[in-house]
Formats: structure tokens, sequence, C-alpha cells
């Protein structure tokens, strides 16, 4: 050991670790002897001798360190070199300095260390591999110089303390690089043990794994042989038994496959079971014999409902096509799919749900209501992903397994009511729903299945149709119920409502006769409705008044009589009175028109008024933009027509002002033109309109009375307010066939093309 060095320095004692040289460590001095020690290395340059103390023994070797930086408790030093401890003296501080001889570090290079040093590698690399630390083996083999090399292990957790110290006050590098093969040699052997028993407890968990399959494919095997029985085997049977399609059967089957490879504490146990619950409720195969008696089938709808003859046509029309194609071995020809989707569209009341649970007796079908008002979420029809929590079929499928049958009568209530949102739009998914050319081939999310929807009988309803998609209307056959007569509601009252109302009051049909005059005063005077809804309440009314006051008697039997005169008496003053459009027409300036609402026909009092001020137009009453439109075309067309309807030009220079009466009623649509052309002629040239007449139809500039919709609950509103007389557009005059005869035979029909002509008819002469 040549080129040593002989010093003197304060001794720093290690009692919880090891410095080496070429080492950069913080320090922390907590007790009395390091502080000193580290004050004392102020006189040797910054020097001080790093000596470990094992069990209360210094080491014979340690590290001279030069600190590098020292802030409060804490002091960086760097290790510099080995160095042999000699003897020590205390100063009066209370420091131990001792004599040192350092040695430098030697770069030895021979063929014998070469191979000590590659070996060495080779040990230290294998166990930093098996510790998945390949990256620092890369960079500590790095090294070359093999005392630096072998320094490094003072950082290995498998060496104690005390193989520190040794390695430390090892001087000689291939006694060093010795001892490290030694250690790292058992180091190594334990990690090679430890990974074989972790190995081999791997091995046995894959047995134990494949121990618990065998056991359940035993445990199926002893099923399939009948020997146990468990929910594998019970869907086996019903699936046996059920009359399934190719396509559903071989789902079916590869859910049990999985059912019985699954551990019952599996989340997706519960999943299957609940599905194949559901596919063999679903009433595959299944379904109804059609009862193809079209007079019968008449019969029953006539029962049910009195009028609605469009209705009942279109019905017996489909039995008369599945009849025709039974009778002549055509129903699988060319794979005809009929899906008969009907649309009742008309105001509430009517009797467009009750229809449907007719028809469907008509049939001889299973009868379903699906109510569409309000959804917003296209699950709902279609139906949940299997992978949501709580997932389920659509309605669809939930109606089909309800009605047990493949080909009920299925009535979507309230089409004009879906919503939509950010969950998706249902109207959209009807489409596939409602389409005779894909509902054979409808795909529920849920099921992942076709189903066949070409033989059920969809009957929609609506109010109105401007709500409803196009797409989706396009898809519908339109059958309108526009509402009834006044003979029709008597009628209704007699054979449907008062019967109902009598047995939910409690009394027996002799107890109670309402004469055909009470019923007529009712209608009359009570409702004004397209539908019967509000005649129904008030039957009802009547009818729980008769049972308060046969409640309060003896107990004797009677029969309680109600007259015309009686009405009053029980159900109120009179609530509808005839004379309105006598009374609101009975200045100029005032015309009767029609329209259609959601609740039917009504009939709208159109005023008009003139004033002194800046000549101009102004329009109350909530109007749309169609009959705001309609308003400045009938006051353009007066003015500049003002010679040929005799109008003073000195009476157009003032401020007139339109009216709708019914403010908080919004109104819209192209039928008012002319009515608002007739109230203002009306008002400027001083001759009243005609109180016994109503008209419908829009303008153009030119005075071309242009066709609208609606005529048949237009004239039956008409009919309803005691009107006599009627103005249609000329191209009109077809709808009127839609019109009840009664109603025709009682009322005149006036249709123009010009308003000249409706002028000539409305206004009175002067």
């Amino acid at each position: 050991m040549a080129d040593t060095k002989e010093l003197t320095l304060p001794v720093l004692p290690l009692r919880n670790g090891v410095v080496f040289p070429h080492m950069v460590v913080t320090l922390r001095i907590e007790t009395e002897e390091g502080t000193t020690a580290a004050a004392a290395a102020a006189q040797s340059d910054g020097l001080m001798l790093l000596v470990p103390k094992v069990n209360g023994n210094y080491a014979g070797v340690g590290t001279v360190a030069r600190i590098q930086d020292a802030d409060g408790g804490n002091v960086v030093v760097e290790g510099l070199a080995r160095a042999r401890v000699g003897a020590g003296r205390t100063d009066d501080r209370g420091a131990l300095w001792v004599d040192a001889e350092q040695y430098p570090e030697a770069d030895v290079h021979d063929e014998a260390l070469d191979d000590l040093v590659g070996e060495y590698r080779a040990v230290v690399s294998e166990v930093l591999n098996q510790r998945g630390m390949a990256g620092v083996a890369e960079r500590v083999l790095g090294i070359e110089n093999p005392s630096r090399l072998a320094d490094l292990a003072v950082y290995s957790p498998d060496l104690s303390l005390e193989q520190k110290v040794e390695l430390l006050e090892t001087l000689d590098i291939r006694e060093r690089l010795g001892k490290l093969m030694s250690w790292m040699g058992e180091v190594l052997a334990d990690l090679t043990l430890r990974r074989k028993v972790r190995d081999s407890a791997t091995e046995r968990i894959d047995k134990s794994q494949r121990d618990y399959l065998l056991r359940q494919q035993l445990e199926a095997i002893k099923k399939e042989l009948g020997e146990d029985g468990d929910a594998s085997s019970d869907y086996r049977t019903k699936l046996e038994e059920a009359d399934l399609p190719e396509q559903a059967r071989e789902a079916v089957e590869r859910e049990i496959d999985r059912l019985e490879r699954m551990s019952e504490q599996s989340p997706e146990h519960s999943w299957i079971r609940t599905w194949l619950d559901t596919m063999f409720d679903v009433p595959w195969g299944t379904r109804s014999d059609d009862r193809l008696d079209l007079d019968e089938a008449w019969a029953v709808l006539d029962a049910d409902h009195t009028g609605l003859a469009d209705v009942k046509e279109r019905i017996v029309e489909h039995l008369a096509v599945r009849k025709l194609r039974k009778d002549r071995g055509l129903e699988d020809a060319g794979n005809l799919r009929e899906g008969a989707i009907l649309l009742l569209v008309g105001p509430p009341g009517v009797g467009k749900t009750s229809l449907g649970e007719s028809v469907a007796r008509a049939l001889g079908r299973k009868f379903v209501r699906v109510a569409l008002g309000g959804i917003r979420d296209e699950a709902e029809v279609r139906g949940h992903r299997r992978t949501y929590v709580g997932a389920r079929p659509g309605r669809i499928v939930r109606a089909l397994v309800e009605a047990e049958t493949m080909n009920p009568v299925f009535l979507l209530d309230e089409m004009d009511k879906v919503g939509s949102d950010w969950r998706g739009d249902p109207s959209s998914a009807l489409l596939e729903v409602l389409d005779p050319a894909q509902n054979h081939t409808f795909r529920d999310h849920y099921l992942e299945l076709d189903l066949d929807l070409s033989d059920v009988l969809f009957i929609a309803t609506a109010n109105v149709l401007e709500t409803i998609p196009a797409p989706l209307l396009d898809r519908t056959e339109v059958i309108r119920l526009d509402g009834y007569t006044d003979l029709e509601k008597v009628a209704i009252a007699r054979d449907h409502l008062l019967p109902r109302q009598i047995r939910g009051a409690g009394l027996e049909p002799e107890e109670i006769e309402i004469t055909e005059e009470a019923l007529t005063t009712i209608v009359d005077r009570y409702t004004r409705e397209a539908g019967v809804r509000s005649l129904e309440r008030e039957l009802g009314k009547l009818a729980r008044k008769v049972a308060t006051e046969i409640a309060r008697g003896d107990g004797t039997p009677r029969t309680v009589e109600v007259n015309e005169p009686d009405v009053k008496d029980y159900l109120g003053k009179p609530r509808v009175w005839r004379d309105e459009a006598k009374d609101r027409t009975a200045v100029p300036g005032v015309a009767t028109g029609l329209a259609v609402t959601g609740a039917g026909g009504d009939v709208l009092f159109i005023e008009a008024t003139a004033m002194d001020g800046e000549p101009g137009l102004t329009l109350t009453g909530q109007l749309g933009d169609v009959m705001k439109e309609s308003a400045r075309i009938a006051l353009s067309y007066v003015e500049s027509h003002a010679g040929r309807l005799e109008i003073d030009s000195a009476d157009l220079k003032r401020r007139f002002h339109v009216h709708v009466p019914a403010g908080a009623v919004p109104k819209d649509g192209p039928s008012a033109g002319i009515t608002m052309t007739a109230a203002l002629a009306s008002l400027l040239s001083g001759r009243k309109v005609k109180d016994t007449l109503g008209m419908t139809g829009e303008i153009t500039l030119q005075g071309k009375v242009l066709p609208i919709g609606g005529v048949k609950q237009k004239v039956l509103a008409a009919h309803r307010a005691g009107l006599t007389e009627v103005i249609l557009p000329a191209r009109n005059e077809v709808d009127l066939d839609d019109v009840p005869e009664s109603c025709r035979q009682e009322m005149t029909f006036h249709v123009v093309d010009t308003i000249d002509e409706v002028l000539d008819k409305a206004l009175e002469a002067t």
C-alpha cells in the first residue's frame, strides 16, 4: 500500500451506517460528540474521519470525508478515501482527534482480477434481475474501476452493517471481491429458492383452478345424466319444451353453457338468469286465432261504439284480407308483410283509446296498451343493453310478454306527445316498430335478437298531427275522428255512458230513468265539445245525485225519473248558450270564423274596429304569425278594392284594430283569412255579418279563396254553436262527404272561389 498519507483528523462516529469513498451523504448530527467533531473539522480544512461504531467498538478503518455543506443539524459530506485509525487524543473542547493513515484508491487491472470482476458482475446482474431491477444493473455494472464497483455493495439491502464494516476494513481489492462473491452467492441462492417456492405456489393455485373447472364439468355431466338438478338443467328442460326460433334457441343454448361454467358468486350469474327468464317469458310461436267472421266483427264494433264508420270499415277490410289469404292458402306467399298500422287522430274524448279495445275484441286478439306521452328515453322503446345495471327489455317486448301472444292489438297511446332529450329520440326508435317493411326484424337491445312484429296490429292515437315527426307519420294510415253531432252524443249517452255511470254509482238500471229530452238538454246546454268526456262527467254527477236521494230514503224500491225541467235541479244552471253568435255579430265589424284546435273544432269571433290616428293595424288575441299575415292581407285587399266594396277612401286613412277574444289561448293557422276580410269589410261598409253564418278559408292578395283542412271538425263546431250556414272554399266541397248526413241536412253550405262571393253571402243587405 504505497503512497499512504499521514493525517490527524477529528472523528465522527457512525452508529447506523457506513460511508464508503466516493459517496455523498447527508448526516444528521444529534449527539454532543457529533457536534464537537463537526466543529473541530473547521480546524482541519473541513476534513474529518467517519468511523463506524458497532456494538460500542470503533472499526479499525474509517473514511476520510470532507464537509461540503452544513445546515443546522444536517451535514453534507463526501467520502474521499479509506484510512486506518491510529492513536487518538481529546482536545480541550472534547473533540476526539486520531492519527490516520490514508490509503489511496488503487486502479489495478490484471487478468486474474478481470476474471474475478467478471464473475462478480454476473452474480450481481442475476441478483438485480431477479429483483426486477434490470435498469439499475445496467448502470451499476457499467463502472470500470474494480474498487468503486465493489464499494457499491454498501447500497445492497442484503448485507448487514457488520458485513459492510468488514468490506470497509478490507483494503485489498481481490480479498474484498472474494468476500462479496461469497455473500452475493448466498443472496442469489436465497432468491433462487424463493422464486422456486413462488413458482411452486403459483402452480398449485393453477392446479386448484383446473380442479375447480373439472369439478364444475363433472357436476354438469351429472346434471345431464339426471343425477342432480339445478338452474342449468331446469333451463335446458324449458328449452326442450319451448317453441323457439332457431336463432333464439342457439342464443339460449350459448347462455346456458356460460351459466354452467360460471360460479354462482359471479355478478354475471344473476344477469344471465334474468336474461334467460325474459327469453322464456316471450311468447315465441304463440298466436291468437283471428275471428274472421266479418258480420260478427262489425256487430262487436257497433255494440261498443256509435258512429266511427271509417274506422270500422278499415278493421273489417283488414279482416277480409286475412280471411281471403287464409282461404286461398296465400298466408306465406311472397313473404307479404301486412303491417297494418292505423293512426287515430282526433280531439280528446272521442273514443280513440277505447276503440283499440273494441278492435281487439272484434278480432279475438289480446289487447295491450303503451302510453307514449312524456317518454324521452329511447331505451323505453328499444330496451337497455345488458351491460347496464338494472337493464331490462323495452316496452315493446314487455307488452308482448304481457299479452302472451305474438299478434296482439297494440295501442300506442298519445303518439303526438313523445319527447326527446340527451337520452335519445324515442320517435326515431318507433320508426322501425311502425314500418311494415322492417318490423319483422325488430331488434331489442336487451334481447339482441330479431322479433317478428309483422303480425301485430298497431293502433296509434294522437290529438294533433303537427307534433308527430314526418317520417313517423309517413308510416301510418291516418284515420280522423273529428267528433260527434248532438244526435250521436245523445245515442252514445243512452247506449254507453249512462249504463256505465249507473253501475259506477251503485244503482240498478230500473232505479233511474232519464228521458230523451233530458239527455238532449244535457248535451245542448251543459257541454260543448267534440268528444263525450264532459258529457260522461255530467251524467256521472246526475247519477250520484240520484244515488244520494235513494240512499236517504226509507229503503223502499222506487224509480227516479229525470225529465227536461229536472236537469237544472241536478246539474245546476246551464253553462252553454246558443244565442252567443247572434249577440256577438249584432254590430258591424264582427264575423264568425271556424278553427281547429287540439280539443276539436271551435268557433272564433273576430272583431274589427277603427279609430282616428296614424294609419296602421293593431293585432291582439295572442295570434300566431300565420294569422297576423292573414290580417295584413285582409286589410290590404280591402284597401285595394275599396271602390268595388263601396267604401269611402277617407275611412281607410284611420287606425284599425283586429282582435280575437280569449287572448289567453294561442291561435294560429291558415283558416281565418276570409273571416278577417269579412270583419273589416263589415266595419267599413256598415253592413252586419249574418248571425247564423260561420266561415273558414284563406285568401290571397288577388282575392282568391284557398282550401283549408279540418272541414268536418269545423262544421261540427258550427253545428254545436247553432249556426245554420257555413262558407267553405270551393276546393273543400269534396270534404263535405265526411260530414254526418244529419248535420248536412240541417245546414246550408256555400262554396266560394273569391272573396267577393264571400262578402255577398256573408254581409246583410243595407
